[in-house]
């Protein structure tokens, strides 16, 4: 079918897209209109940790359709319950609450450190966040985030984020007041361009928080569910959270997100929470079966394997074409250019043929690789192949 057979204008403009529709998607491979293939290193932003229309998700929706749908969040449910078990005996956490996204578990973790504020700081609010952070798109969790322009776009912004620097434990002392309730942070931050927090600043950021008796929220939307080759991104520092969130890679392409809390920070009553799909079994029951293949042990080791495999790729990359090398955690990784020809390399590389690559620039000077996390090591092979082509090309 063509592209201007689709009336795109039924859609609200909210993005650019180019002109192709995605049809079909399998493993690290979509397929768009018109035919052809392209090796996807997006992966629906670090969504699809098992790729595209992975058996195990195709087996899990057929056969919980058959049974329940949605009982109503009013009920218990199996797979609801499943889940959450699940993840409190993979974690340090003993509470789940499930949302269907990653900004509605930031704005539930809001929550529920402004209610145990309440309850325990006099009333305290106030939660640090990070300059380049990225929470959300809700009018609370784009006010957490750090992202250059956010607190005017919907102004007047939710009020309550001052904002430090990462990895500068400094900054974040000059901020703690009696106002303070909580320090959040991503492990890794994703659009703010691939920025590792330290383990050093987080056994820092843990102890500093502790000290002054207030919360610590990590947001793993990004780098849970095995990205960084531990199953959670904490774990990389050998520190224990109050708070964490999940969503993209806990769903494998479906919409499922959780709140994570230890039990003394649990103070939700009836009525302060909810939401028509919080929990459904369709989506809780993808979440068991992505969380069963990610936990493996081999899966984890494989993850790191390939993880150190494309750092040192990159890194040669970077050498023979001059550029700023390479950063992240897992199969989270950037590559730094070294001037703003990032968007330059997604589109040249979207329009190779026959075959096109998917790459994400989420800043002019950086590409972004999130892959499947089963992803084969041919078809790392094949990306730095393709990538190489399209660096060569600009260097003309």
């Amino acid at each position: 079918m063509e592209f201007s057979q689709y009336n795109v204008n039924a859609l609200m403009y909210i993005t650019p897209r180019p002109e192709i529709v995605f049809t079909e998607g399998s493993g690290m491979w979509l397929t768009d209109n018109n035919g052809k293939r392209y090796l996807d290193f997006l992966q629906g932003w670090a969504v699809n940790c098992l790729g595209h229309s992975p058996a195990v998700i195709h087996d899990a929706l057929v056969a919980q359709s058959k049974k329940l749908l949605n009982p109503s969040p009013a009920f218990y449910n199996a797979p609801m319950i499943e889940l959450a078990t699940m993840l409190t005996e993979k974690s340090c956490f003993d509470r789940v609450f499930f949302t269907n996204s990653g900004a509605e578990a930031n704005e539930g973790a809001i929550k529920l450190a402004r209610k145990w504020g309440q309850l325990n700081k006099n009333g305290a609010f106030e939660i640090i966040t990070f300059d380049h952070s990225f929470h959300g798109r809700t009018l609370a969790t784009m006010s957490a985030s750090g992202k250059p322009g956010w607190d005017t776009i919907f102004a007047p912004q939710v009020t309550g984020f001052p904002k430090a620097d990462l990895n500068d434990i400094d900054s974040v002392k000059q901020l703690i007041t009696d106002k303070t309730v909580a320090v959040m942070l991503e492990p890794v931050q994703g659009e703010g361009g691939v920025i590792p927090a330290s383990p050093e600043f987080m056994q820092q950021l843990r102890a500093l928080t502790q000290e002054h008796g207030i919360l610590l929220i990590v947001d793993e939307v990004q780098t849970g569910m095995g990205r960084t080759g531990e199953l959670f991104g904490y774990q990389l520092s050998g520190i224990e959270p109050d708070i964490m969130t999940l969503a993209k890679g806990i769903g494998g392409g479906v919409p499922l997100g959780a709140l994570l809390c230890r039990e003394a920070v649990a103070c939700f009553v009836p009525g302060d929470q909810g939401g028509t799909y919080n929990g459904a079994p369709l989506m809780t029951a993808v979440g068991i079966a992505v969380l069963k293949e990610v936990s493996k042990p081999e899966f984890l080791a494989s993850v790191k394997e390939k993880a150190a495999y494309l750092s040192a790729e990159l890194l040669k990359l970077s050498e023979e074409f001059g550029l700023q090398g390479e950063r992240g955690e897992g199969l989270l990784r950037a590559l730094k250019l070294g001037s703003n020809i990032g968007a330059q390399i997604v589109e040249a590389a979207r329009n190779m043929a026959p075959v096109g690559l998917l790459l994400n620039s989420p800043r002019p000077d950086l590409l972004r690789f999130m892959p499947a996390l089963n992803v084969t090591k041919d078809e790392l092979d094949q990306m730095l192949a393709m990538l190489r082509e399209v660096l060569q090309q600009l260097k003309k």
